[in-house]
């Protein structure tokens, strides 16, 4: 997933973090501002929807 994302939207991405975490988090976040959590929806991001979401907020 993160190297699609950095593929698709290389030149729009100066930076990208991993923050390795435990207790079943998983956010995506872009310039501050929450995409996608996982522990709000109750469930990882589906084929293509996190690269998805990535797209529409840059």
């Amino acid at each position: 997933m993160t190297e699609n994302i950095l593929n698709q939207h290389r030149n729009e991405i100066s930076e990208m973090t991993i923050i390795p975490s435990g207790g079943g988090v998983f956010e995506i976040k872009v310039n501050g501002k929450l995409l996608f959590s996982k522990s709000e929806l109750g469930r990882f991001p589906e084929d293509g929807e996190a690269e998805n979401l990535v797209k529409e907020a840059i």
